[in-house]
């Protein structure tokens, strides 16, 4: 056999995972779960020690690992300053060699009967011949049977003095109530990405490991704070690619998908352009990833873009530095309510996912979808450019006030400033305005400004307020002229009404109530389809219902309801009103007097005896 197959079988015999290679053997190596083991190093320099103890929390956390450790330094004799086993003693080297006479491991996956239980209980009778306790640690201890935990809970209650039990446990909401009241619980969370990457970066320079932070950044996401999770794949990546770890060898070994695709998808969609979102999406699902992990891990893209617009939040951003300055470069380019619609979009298209028989159409649809949000967006903030105005601060004059326009937001209360109509100033000369310290004062009409500024700032016109509701609908309506005349009136608005006959109507009618239908909005599709409406003077739409329940719900329909009806009918001086019907009940005869009435008109025989007997009614 040549030398050089021998040295690799000597290597492959002494290969060790790192998991157990680099197993924490103190406190202070435990990594990401710095408050629990400050909390037992305290316990133990101030001789506070419960008799059981319950470690709960995620896989690969450092559970088992701390309840060895803590094992270990209760019965070191020769403690450390800081609270450390010494590993030196008789205790430590005994428990370091798996040789230790006072600390006993039990897995209760496999060792989960009475009769298991029994044993460990008839052994806890026993002082310890080496330290001060006898430590039992039982792993996996909701897997113990109902008849188990039952045998076991006199003993936990009463232990002797020198025994301490410590059970870890991935599902804490298995164990019985009685247990857990019995126990110091500790609850280990999932460890940090940043953890996880330091403590892999430290790995591969004792292993003289060359590795890319990018790609250790994956490792640590996919990990999902499992720290034992993040050294196997480390081992995986190492197998597979020898010295070096680097971002693609990462991607390509765990089946991951790259960053860059979603750069590029996210890009085409910025531009629009659907043809180039469906070739990466065909190309993505060619290299053998699955459609729902792409929407998916589009959603979280557009999350990271979202965190990096600005510098409070970047620090979520849990990805290499390289690819940092990426999503800072594409969120540059995003706007906000692009990336809230876009994410609006993927999640709805999530959750469709899998009631779809066409999968791969649904999420095509989603980035169809997505390539038209930047338009929509667009359009919406045109909008709403146009449909707040804020007035120019007044110049002070002969005492006045300057009126700041500061709000940004419209209710239902804001005050409307008109030409027409004036306010008389107060005495002094001063305006008192307090409506200027809560809303803006802001012209609204059809969208546009209609504020025509008064030489004298303490003319103040004031119309009657308009709700916000009013401004969405009047936006939907063409943009008509507005001519002022020399006396400062507004000139009668051109219409473009058309007009319409009932079957006309009624047709536009139940196109609507398909469109409803078809949203599974039966309720509604019912109340618009059980009655005729009915069209009187004036464009006035009338529909009568049963109960105000379907009040309601046409009330939270109505914009959309007449913004359809206009748009199909060229009619913008349609209204709609509903009501409820009254119906006659019939009335209840609940007196006596009205009961005998009845009885009588049945059998006329009650009549006579009721002479015979002298009875009285009851009133």
């Amino acid at each position: 056999m040549p030398s050089q197959w021998k040295i690799r079988i000597k290597n492959m015999e002494n290969f060790i995972v790192s998991a157990r290679k680099y197993r924490p053997s103190t406190f202070d190596t435990v990594v990401g779960q710095l408050t629990i083991t400050s909390t037992l190093k305290n316990a133990i320099k101030n001789k506070h020690l419960a008799q059981a103890f319950l470690f709960c929390g995620p896989r690969g956390v450092g559970k088992t690992t701390c309840a060895r450790i803590l094992a270990k330094t209760i019965n070191c004799p020769d403690k450390t300053s800081n609270i450390e086993a010494c590993d030196k003693c008789d205790s430590c080297v005994s428990f370091n060699t798996g040789s230790s006479l006072n600390v006993f491991e039990l897995d209760a996956a496999s060792n989960n009967s009475v009769d298991d239980i029994r044993n460990l209980v008839e052994q806890v009778r026993f002082a310890p011949q080496l330290g001060t306790h006898k430590i039992y640690i039982i792993d996996e201890v909701h897997m113990l049977s109902q008849a188990a935990f039952n045998a076991f809970l006199k003993t936990l209650e009463e232990p002797p003095a020198h025994a301490i039990f410590i059970l870890a446990t991935t599902e804490k909401h298995k164990i019985i109530p009685t247990i857990l009241s019995r126990c110091q619980i500790f609850d280990f969370s999932r460890i940090q990405i940043d953890d996880i990457v330091k403590h892999l970066q430290s790995i591969a320079q004792k292993e003289n490991i060359n590795a890319e932070s990018d790609a250790l950044h994956i490792i640590a996401q996919k990990a999902d704070g499992a720290l034992r999770d993040s050294l196997s794949m480390f081992d995986q990546i190492v197998t597979y690619t020898g010295d070096a770890i680097t971002y693609k060898a990462v991607i390509e070994n765990l089946n991951i998908l790259d960053y860059d695709y979603y750069f590029k998808v996210t890009d085409a969609i910025l531009g629009k352009d659907i043809p180039s979102s469906l070739v990466l999406f065909n190309e993505i699902l060619d290299n053998g990833f699955d459609g729902h992990n792409f929407i998916n891990g589009l959603s979280a893209h557009f999350r990271n873009l979202l965190v990096c617009k600005d510098e409070v939040t970047i620090k979520l951003l849990e990805v290499g530095n390289n690819i940092k300055e990426k999503y800072k470069s594409q969120a540059g380019l995003c706007q906000q309510e692009f990336l809230l619609d876009a994410l609006n979009v993927a999640n709805t298209y999530d959750q469709q996912f899998k009631l779809s028989k066409n999968q791969r159409l649904t999420v095509e649809l989603a980035l169809m979808n997505l390539c038209s949000v930047t338009t929509g967006s667009s359009l919406a903030a045109e909008k709403k450019n146009d449909l707040i105005k804020i007035i120019a601060p007044l110049s002070p004059q002969n005492g006045f006030e300057t009126l700041q326009a500061a709000p940004q937001t419209l209710n239902n209360k804001d005050v409307v400033l008109d030409s027409n109509k004036n306010v008389e100033s107060q005495q002094n000369g001063k305006e008192t305005i307090q409506a200027a310290n809560q809303t803006s004062f802001q012209t609204i009409e059809h969208g546009k400004s209609n504020f025509v500024p008064d030489s004298k700032p303490s003319k103040i016109t004031v119309n009657k307020p308009i709700s916000i509701k009013e401004h969405l609908a009047s936006i939907n309506k063409p943009e008509k002229k507005n001519q002022i005349g020399n006396n400062g009136e507004n000139a009668q608005e051109e219409t473009n009404s058309q007009p319409f006959n009932y079957e006309e109507f009624l047709n536009v009618w139940n196109d609507y109530a398909d469109i409803v239908r078809e949203q599974t909005k039966q309720n509604l599709y019912t109340t618009l389809t059980s009655r005729k409406p009915n069209i009187e003077d004036d464009y006035i739409i009338t529909l009568l219902v049963d109960n105000d329940f379907q009040i309601d719900e046409l009330k939270a329909e109505q914009f959309e309801l007449l913004s359809f009806l206009k748009n199909k009918l060229k009619n913008y001086k349609l209204t709609f009103t509903a009501s409820v019907i009254e119906v006659e009940r019939e009335k209840k005869i609940f007196t006596s007097r009205d009961k005998y009435k009845r009885m009588s008109e049945i059998n006329p025989h009650i009549i006579k005896l009721k002479h015979t007997l002298d009875l009285e009614l009851d009133y």
